[in-house]
Order: structure tokens, then C-alpha cells, then sequence
């Protein structure tokens, strides 16, 4: 199960990552926890559930590191933090149940189809998401919250507010509706960046893929449509902007928006060599719908990237994800498999 702040995905997957069948709804995310919980048992039980071992999910928010309970979460999903998830669906479905963070669950899906051990996985849309890999596992950290790379603070973003409460993160300048808030200010159609919060996470990054893009980053898929994320409360009468707005001014030759588009992926660079040069990884795996513009956002992030890094890891390369929508599924049911109770039922059902 994929539950984002608009949409929830369902899929049966093999115990060797194969989506066989799949399913989706919207989120109803302002009716509140115990709807969006009812959602994912419909859901569930419209993909079938004879034969299924275990039930993995990856959602947005903070996990604890038990895989049970959301410990943190922004309002995208109204009374989301505190929901004992794992323990209402294995009451609702009679099977195990083991809930990570989306991101976390994105790089395991990941790392499933690829050669990487060690890995950093970036998502780029409503908000940023981070995972960490180290030897083949996903970091989950004392709190469930290892990898939250939306919210280390950069010079780029001083004073600005995040969605999250705090000022001066990455998120806040790097974000879809972070870099739609300051080209709306730049062109002079609506609030200062500082006055126009990005908005809470719908989804950290994945959703539909983005549009083919001309940049030499190794192609290998994309995940990631938050690009449609909007940025509300803007000039009074007028249809909120979001993300593909900055990008079709970009495309028509608008300086200003790419110069935001520069600014956000230079302090998105700035901030992954801090984990990177803590890490040392293999490879950074990136998705989002920001990923459609192409080299304006992405060259000055491997410039930054590569002016922050200690000499002994450069070279470090940014990949685009291979999953696509799949990522997160793949990756929750991976991971839910290979908890004891869901390997203990998948041995007593073969």
C-alpha cells in the first residue's frame, strides 16, 4: 500500500518484487484518519487477499521504528499522527501488518532492482523526502525519522518558513510550492516567499512519471507528480499556481523562472553533500515531477553537490529512479515480507 495526502495504491506483489495486480483511489484525506484506513481495507480486499503473507505500507509521516504506529505527520491527512495503522489493518484484514515512512519504503523498492548498497534516495515534489541505505538496509534510525533531508537547513533558505514550522530548510526553497511561492513573488503576482508557506506534504515526491526530460542523467525511469502540487492563497480571483506553471515559464524563456528553478536545485545540491560526505554512498537515487526540469533544476544541484563533497567521494553520481509509480509498493512489500511475521505466514502458506 502507497498512502499519499491525494491518492492511495494498492498492489499484489510477488515475494520477488513482481506487481502482478494493482489498484488506486483517492485519498479522503480531509475526512480524516479512520477513512483513509477504510480506503486501504477496500482496496485490500479488491486486490484479494488469498494467499497474501503480509500487508506492507508506505506512507507519509514519521513511522516509529517498530513499523506500527505514524508518530509525526503534517495535516495532509486530517488526525494522521498518532494512528495505530498497522494495528486497525490487521484487525480489519487478519494479516500482518507493517507500515514505513513512503521514502524509506521508495529506496528499498529501489534497491531491489539495482546493484546499490548504499544509497541516498531523494524525492522532489510537494515536499523533499530522504532515505538512507547502508549495506542493503534502509535506515529507519532510533525514531523511525532517518533520511528526513527536506528539513536541513541551507543558506538559500534563511528565513523562510517550511511546512513543517520551522525557517531557513531546504524544503522551503527547493520544493514545488517553495519555488511556484517565489516566482510568484518575483513576478510580482502575489506574497513574498516568506509569507507564502509551501504547503503540508500530499505525497513526498511520487505519483505519476515525469515528462521525458534532455538532461545526460543517467535515464533510468522517474518517480514522482508533485509537480502538481499547488500553492494556495494566492491573488484573490485567480486560479492557484503550481509547479508546471514555473516550468512552462522556464520553457518559454523566462529568466526569472529559471533562475528559481537554479536556486532551488543549487540548495537541494548544497544540502545532499552534508549527507552525502556523512554516508558515503554508492550512488544518489532521485524522483519527483521537479525531475521535468530537467537540467535547470538538476545542473546546479551536481554543481553544488560536487563543490560540497570531500575529494575521496567525487563522483558520486545522481540516477533517476527505475520504479516509477511502483517504488513504494515494491518496496513496502519487500520489506513487510521480510519481517519474522510475515516470512512465519508466508512459510505456513506454501
Amino acid at each position: 500500500m502507497d498512502i499519499g495526502g491525494t491518492k492511495i495504491a494498492a498492489g499484489l506483489v510477488t515475494d520477488r518484487g513482481a506487481v502482478l495486480r494493482r489498484e488506486q483511489a483517492p485519498t479522503p484525506a480531509r475526512q480524516g484518519r479512520h477513512a483513509v484506513v477504510d480506503t486501504v481495507t477496500r482496496l485490500a480486499r479488491e486486490l484479494g487477499l488469498d494467499g497474501v503473507a503480509a500487508v506492507g505500507v508506505g506512507t507519509a509521516g514519521v513511522v516509529d521504528p517498530g513499523g506500527r504506529t505514524i508518530v509525526g505527520a503534517t495535516d495532509a491527512i486530517r488526525d494522521w499522527a498518532g494512528t495505530p495503522l498497522a494495528r486497525l489493518l490487521e484487525a480489519a484484514l487478519g494479516v500482518p501488518v507493517v507500515v514505513r515512512n513512503d521514502v524509506q519504503a521508495f529506496l528499498a523498492g529501489e534497491l531491489a532492482v539495482s546493484t546499490w548498497r548504499t544509497a541516498l534516495g531523494v524525492t522532489v515534489g510537494t515536499g523533499i523526502g530522504g532515505a538512507v541505505a547502508v549495506d542493503g538496509v534502509v535506515v529507519r534510525g532510533a525514531h523511525g525519522a532517518a533520511g528526513h533531508l527536506g528539513h536541513v537547513p541551507v543558506p538559500e533558505a534563511e528565513g523562510l518558513r517550511c511546512a513543517c514550522g520551522g525557517t531557513g530548510h531546504v524544503e522551503a526553497v527547493a520544493g514545488g510550492p517553495a519555488m511556484t511561492a517565489r516566482l510568484e513573488a518575483v513576478s510580482g503576482h502575489g506574497a513574498e516567499p516568506d509569507d507564502l508557506t509551501a504547503p503540508p506534504e500530499a505525497d513526498s515526491g511520487h505519483g505519476a512519471e515525469p515528462p521525458a526530460t534532455t538532461d545526460p542523467l543517467e535515464a533510468t525511469g522517474g518517480r514522482g507528480a508533485g509537480a502538481g502540487a499547488r500553492v494556495d492563497g494566492c491573488a484573490a480571483g485567480r486560479e492557484p499556481r503550481d509547479l508546471r506553471w514555473v516550468l512552462d515559464r522556464a520553457r518559454a524563456g523566462d529568466e526569472r523562472a529559471r533562475e528559481v528553478l537554479a536556486l532551488g536545485g543549487a540548495a537541494l545540491g548544497r544540502a545532499l553533500a552534508g549527507v552525502v560526505n556523512v554516508v558515503d554512498p554508492e550512488a544518489v537515487i532521485i524522483a519527483g515531477g521537479v525531475l521535468a526540469a530537467g537540467e535547470r533544476y538538476l545542473a546546479p544541484l551536481r554543481s553544488a553537490l560536487a563543490a560540497g563533497l570531500l575529494p575521496a567521494l567525487a563522483g558520486v553520481p545522481v540516477l533517476r529512479a527505475r520504479l516509477g509509480d511502483d517504488a513504494v509498493l515494491v518496496g513496502a512489500a519487500l520489506d513487510a515480507a521480510a519481517t519474522p511475521s510475515g516470512a512465519g505466514a508466508r512459510r505456513a502458506g506454501s
